[in-house]
């Protein structure tokens, strides 16, 4: 009996993306001279392409590999982000690494594969695909974090993401397992119909939920899975922490929703409670723990775990708004966190690489713009209006108080004082203290990129905040089957 062919078209930016990155890498592998540079420009246009493949599907949800892959209006919307973002750092990175002369051909096709499992990890429909995603994913992460394996810190840093990513994979293995044992199936649809059947939950299946909260948690760096996050962060390179901090956050985060949302919609009082502890613990830490940070990557570290908890608020609210929430939310953090390492990427005094929150001293003296646009990220991710960062968490909290979750929105309310003071502080130190070592010209890359992103934050009000609400609200609607 033939075997029928899957219908190959729902994975095509998947498949364009695993075909780039092998055809790179024999590129590199087999090119007389140097191609880093080469290889690193085609790695980013191929992300480009990908996500413009993954934009040619409009919202229409197609199932292929025999119900273990969905593409839908709520993957479109997270492959957009995933992809945009890391071919931004990646084009970043190329010219930090040159100019620190550690550029390698396989710098780029790491990004190329670790993108596919995000791409991968978010058209998931069974626990099997999630999994090969997954760990297509963590795996290629591993290597980049441990880049630069002449310096103890990023071999370092490697060690420890890839000890505790180890634990995490087994969480979520055994977690799934014990939902499947108990309900019988691994299929994101079959479990929701089981679910929706409104039949009383087995006490393994909600045991087994916890453990993948748990490894979703670390995946996401959210408390009180998050002790890798300040170390791997300041240790790996700093384009590197640039990738970490967008495309497998944002990754990690449309997961979390479509693993809690897809199978696990029906079963909303089982798993709420877990996830406004961790969104909770999430903020204050994130909140209160940066405050003593020095060093400019760690600080950064400790805001995207409380960016983290943010997110969560939306999802612990379960409803459609909440997730419309969460995914406006993330596609304003990308614009910010970018634009933020645009800077970071561009603290190189006296011939070196600088990495002080006291380096930025005296920057509006020395190079007036790039303060200028570091204030605005500062201000948005605060989430002083009228910048883009008020409105991310505007529809967060909003969500959260028309759910009935208003202790949840005022935890969050707090939290975001408290983090202002850091955000703050940078813009203190840049404008008021006395000049420190003048920073070197930014690199045209940076330059462009941190001036998109600086317009973006400030006109996003006036131009696509209706657009990005309209996508966020179709793909909340897709993800909930309507």
């Amino acid at each position: 009996m033939a075997t029928e062919i899957p219908n190959l078209f729902p994975a095509l930016p998947e498949l364009f993306l695993a075909l780039a990155g092998m055809a790179l890498l024999m590129f590199g592998v087999f090119r007389k001279v140097d191609a880093s540079r080469l290889v690193g420009d085609l790695a980013a246009l191929a992300l480009v392409i990908a996500a413009a493949l993954a934009i040619g599907f409009g919202g229409m949800r197609q199932l292929t590999f025999e119900g273990l892959y969905v593409t839908d209006a709520f993957a479109v919307f997270a492959k957009v982000m995933v992809f945009g973002s890391a071919a931004v750092t990646l084009w970043l990175a190329i010219r930090w690494l040159e100019h620190e002369t550690v550029l390698r051909y396989e710098y780029p096709v790491l990004v190329l594969f670790a993108t596919l499992g995000m791409g991968a990890m978010v058209s998931a429909n069974d626990f099997l695909s999630l999994y090969l995603g997954l760990e297509t994913q963590s795996l290629a992460l591993y290597l980049i974090a441990a880049y630069q394996r002449d310096t103890v810190r990023s071999t370092e840093a490697g060690l420890k993401y890839f000890v505790l990513g180890a634990l995490a994979s087994g969480l979520f293995l055994y977690g799934a397992s014990l939902v499947y044992g108990f309900a019988g199936s691994t299929n994101f649809d079959v479990l929701a119909r089981s679910f929706a059947a409104g039949e009383p939950v087995s006490a393994g299946v909600v045991v087994g939920l916890v453990f993948i909260i748990c490894a979703l948690a670390f995946k996401s760096s959210a408390v009180p899975f998050h002790m890798w996050t300040p170390d791997v962060y300041e240790g790996a390179p700093t384009p590197v922490t640039a990738f970490f901090s967008v495309a497998p956050k944002v990754a990690a985060l449309a997961l979390f929703l479509r693993v809690m949302v897809s199978p696990f919609g029906d079963l909303v009082a089982q798993w709420q409670q877990v996830i406004v502890a961790i969104a909770i613990l999430s903020m204050i830490v994130g909140g209160f723990a940066a405050i003593a940070q020095n060093n400019i990557k760690r600080l950064m570290a400790y805001s995207s775990i409380g960016h983290v908890g943010y997110a969560l608020v939306g999802l612990a609210v379960g409803n459609q708004a909440g997730v419309s929430a969460v995914l406006i939310y993330l596609a304003i953090y990308l614009f910010m966190n970018v634009g933020t390492f645009a800077v970071i990427l561009s603290m190189r005094a006296n011939g070196r690489m600088v990495e002080g929150i006291s380096d930025l001293a005296g920057l509006s003296k020395n190079r007036p713009l790039m303060a200028a646009a570091l204030a605005v990220m500062m201000f948005s991710m605060a989430g002083i209006p009228p910048f883009a960062g008020f409105f991310g968490k505007f529809f967060i909290f909003k969500a959260a108080v028309d759910a009935g979750l208003i202790p949840l929105a005022v935890v969050g309310v707090l939290t975001s004082v408290v983090a202002a003071f850091y955000y703050l502080r940078i813009v203190k130190v840049a404008y008021f203290d006395d000049p420190a070592d003048q920073f070197e010209p930014m690199g045209m890359q940076a330059r462009l990129v941190l001036g998109a992103t600086s317009v973006m934050v400030v006109v996003f009000f006036f131009f696509p905040l209706p657009q990005v609400v309209s996508a966020a609200g179709n793909a909340a609607r897709a993800l909930f089957g309507a």
